[in-house]
C-alpha cells in the first residue's frame, strides 16, 4: 500500500517489515519518532532507556540471543554509546542489529553539528544513508540483511530533513526470520585483550568484503545526465536539492551506502566526467575520500561547512539560476524561543538570577532559562555536565564559590548521566548544590517517559525512581523538594541550601504545564486601576503577560493561573478570573 509517510515512521516500518523484535533509545530530537512508532506495533518490544549508552547495550544482548534489534539516538547521543559501539564492531551479533543515528545540520535542537560518518569509519562498520522515506523504509530492512551477512551492527544514518519530511512509501508485510539460537562462544564475545587482538584481522577482513559489496550494490547508482562537464557526487537531501536544481542535466553518483565507499565506483564515474563537484552537507567526508583516491575534485571550496542546504544554496554555488521568492511587504518580527506560559522552572529560574548565582546548566527544555530577561544559566555543555562542572568549578574556587553556585538539571538527564556527576560530589566531597527540575517527563523531545515518572512507553505502569530516596542513598543528607510556583520557598531553599557546610540537593518538582492530565487553574486578569506600570510582572519573562498602554495585561489563552506573577506585583494588581467571576 502506497502513503505519505514521516522518514522516521518509514524507518520505523522498515524495522517492522524486517522482524525487529527488541528496540531500546533514549530520545533525541531528531530520532525520537523512530521508536516512539515502533512502539505502536505490538509484536515489537520497545522501551525507552536511560541514556543512549544502555539502549545500545539492551540491544546488543537481544541480537546475542538471537533477535532482531534496534536502538536509535540522535548524533550526540551517538557520543555516550561510543563504548559499546566500537567493541560490538569487534564481537559481531548473533541475529541482525541496526543503530539509527540522526544527524541535525542546521543545529534545529542541538548543542553541536557533528557529522555521524565519521563514527562509521573509525569504528568500521557500515553505513546506510537514505534520502527520503521510501528510502528509510528500504535501507531499514536492508540494514537488518547486511548486518546479518556481515556480522556486525549497521549504522542508518538520519538527518533532521529526512527525518521530518515526508514522501510517499509503499508498506509491505512483516517477515519475522527465525530465530537464531544464541551459542557460547567465548573467543567472539568475551572481549579481553587476548581475545580482541583476534578479532582485529576478522573486522579489518569484513570492511574489505564490505568495499567490494559496496561496488556492485543498488545502494549506490550513477543516474545519467546529458552535460557530462560536471558529475556529481552526493547522498541524503543534498541528493534531493541537487536533483530539483540540475534536473538530469549533470550524472550524479547518488551514494546511499556511504561507508565503506566504492572505490572502483567513484573513479570509473570521475573517469566519465569532465570535473567532479561534491555536494554534502558539513564535513567534506566524501570529498577528503575522492582526495585520498588522487581523484580531483570540489566542493567545500564553494559550499559551507556548516548548516543545512536548500535548492537555492546548491544553485547559487553551483551557479545556476536561483529563485527569488516573494518577499512580505512587512517584516515579520522574531520569535525566539521562550518557556511555555506556566512553565514550572520559570520560578525557579528567577530565584537563582534574583539572588546572582552562578548556575551551570544542562540539556532540556529548562536551558531556555538561559535567555532574557532570566539570563540565569551561565554554561551547557552536554547531558550530565552541570552536575560534574558545578564540582570541578567549586574545587577549584574553594569555599566562597559553594555559597553562590548551583547545578540545574532536569529528571530525564538527571537519570541519564547526572547521577554519576552526584556520586563524584558525594564521593570527592564539595559542598556542591544540584538542582533537579523534576517536571515528571521528558519534556524537550515531546513528552516521552522516564525512568522517574512510573510509566513505560505505552504509557503504562513500570517502575519509579524515588529521587529523594537516590540521592540520600548516594550520601546526601540534605535533600529538600520545593515547588517552584511558590517564590519565598524557592527562595528559601536556595539561600539555606547555599550556605550550608555539606552538599546538598533541592528538588523543584511540578509537572510540565503542557501535560494532558494537569488541571490548570482559572487565568489571571490585571486590574489596569492597581497596575501602576512598573513592569515587575515582566521580569520572569512570561509570554502571557505583556505590556499595553503602560499597563500590564495578560494573554487568558496562554494563562493558565500559576501565580508566579502576582507574588512579584507589589500592588496586588492580578486577580483571578475565577475569583472575579464568583
Amino acid at each position: 500500500m502506497k502513503q505519505l509517510m514521516l522518514g522516521n515512521a518509514a524507518a520505523a516500518r522498515g524495522l517492522y517489515e524486517a522482524g525487529v523484535a527488541v528496540a531500546s533509545s533514549y530520545p533525541g530530537t531528531p530520532s525520537t519518532e523512530i521508536t516512539e512508532e515502533l512502539a505502536k506495533y505490538d509484536e515489537v518490544y520497545s522501551e525507552w532507556a536511560p541514556n543512549e549508552k544502555v539502549a545500545m547495550e539492551t540491544a546488543f544482548g537481544a541480537s546475542l540471543a538471537g533477535k532482531r534489534s534496534f536502538c536509535g539516538m540522535k548524533h550526540v547521543g551517538l557520543n555516550v554509546a561510543a563504548d559499546p559501539l566500537f567493541t560490538v564492531s569487534y564481537t559481531g551479533v548473533n541475529a541482525g542489529m541496526v543503530i539509527a543515528v540522526a544527524d541535525d545540520a542546521g543545529m534545529h535542537s542541538s548543542q553541536n553539528e557533528q557529522d555521524s560518518r565519521h563514527y562509521a569509519r573509525s569504528a568500521k562498520l557500515p553505513m546506510l544513508e537514505p534520502s527520503d522515506s521510501a528510502e528509510a523504509l528500504n535501507f531499514a530492512k536492508q540494514a537488518f540483511e547486511l548486518s546479518e551477512q556481515f556480522d556486525c551492527p549497521v549504522l542508518l544514518k538520519m538527518c533532521t530533513r529526512v527525518a521530518h519530511s515526508q514522501s510517499v512509501v509503499e508498506t509491505g508485510e512483516r517477515v519475522a526470520p527465525p530465530e537464531k539460537p544464541y551459542e557460547k562462544n567465548i573467543a567472539k564475545y568475551v572481549m579481553t585483550p587476548a581475545n580482541a587482538i583476534r578479532r582485529h584481522p576478522k573486522v579489518e577482513e569484513r570492511m574489505e568484503k564490505l568495499a567490494e559489496f559496496a561496488e556492485t550494490s543498488a545502494l549506490n547508482r550513477v543516474e545519467e545526465g546529458s552535460d557530462r562537464a560536471v558529475g556529481i557526487i552526493t547522498s541524503s537531501t543534498c541528493y534531493q536539492y541537487v536533483r530539483e536544481v540540475c534536473g538530469d542535466r549533470f550524472p550524479i553518483l547518488k551514494l546511499g551506502m556511504i561507508w565503506p565507499l566504492p572505490e572502483k565506483k567513484i573513479r570509473d564515474f570521475a573517469a566519465s566526467v569532465t570535473t567532479v563537484t561534491v555536494v554534502e552537507e558539513l564535513d567534506s567526508f566524501i570529498e577528503t575520500y575522492l582526495r585520498e583516491l588522487g581523484i580531483a575534485c570540489s566542493g567545500k571550496a564553494f559550499f559551507p561547512p556548516l548548516g543545512e542546504f536548500s535548492q537555492n544554496v546548491v544553485a547559487e554555488k553551483m551557479g545556476l539560476p536561483v529563485h527569488k521568492g516573494v518577499a512580505l511587504d512587512e517584516n515579520i518580527p522574531p520569535r525566539p524561543p521562550a518557556m511555555c506560559a506556566g512553565c514550572p522552572h520559570r520560578g525557579l529560574f528567577y530565584t537563582l538570577s534574583k539572588n546572582k548565582c552562578t548556575v551551570l546548566g544542562d540539556i532540556g527544555c529548562y536551558t531556555l532559562g538561559a535567555a532574557a530577561p532570566l539570563n540565569a544559566i551561565e554554561m551547557t555543555l552536554c547531558m550530565g555536565a552541570s552536575v560534574s562542572a558545578a564540582h570541578g568549578y567549586n574545587k577549584a574556587l574553594g569555599a566562597e564559590s559553594e555559597r553562590r553556585t548551583v547545578a540545574v538539571i532536569g529528571d530525564s538527564t538527571f537519570m541519564h548521566s547526572g547521577m554519576t556527576g552526584l556520586a563524584n560530589i558525594a564521593y570527592n566531597g564539595s559542598h556542591s548544590t544540584v538542582i533537579i527540575l523534576d517536571n515528571s517527563i521528558t519534556g524537550m523531545t515531546g513528552h516521552q517517559q522516564n525512568p522517574t515518572t512510573g510509566y513505560n512507553i505505552k504509557g503504562e505502569p513500570a517502575g519509579k525512581i524515588d529521587l529523594e530516596a537516590l540521592c540520600k542513598a548516594m550520601g546526601f543528607t540534605r535533600v529538600r523538594v520545593v515547588d517552584p510556583y511558590d517564590l519565598a520557598a524557592c527562595d528559601a531553599a536556595v539561600k539555606e541550601e547555599l550556605a550550608a557546610d555539606e552538599a546538598s540537593v533541592i528538588i523543584s518538582r511540578r509537572p510540565c504545564a503542557l501535560l494532558k492530565y494537569v488541571k490548570h487553574k482559572a487565568p489571571l486578569r490585571v486590574d489596569a486601576d492597581k497596575c501602576v506600570g512598573c513592569k515587575s510582572c515582566m521580569r520572569i519573562g512570561c509570554p502571557a503577560i505583556s505590556i499595553h498602554d503602560g499597563k500590564a495585561t495578560v494573554d487568558q489563552t496562554l494563562c493558565v493561573g500559576c501565580g508566579v506573577c502576582a507574588q512579584l506585583c507589589k500592588v496586588g494588581a492580578f486577580e483571578s478570573t475565577a475569583e472575579k467571576e464568583g
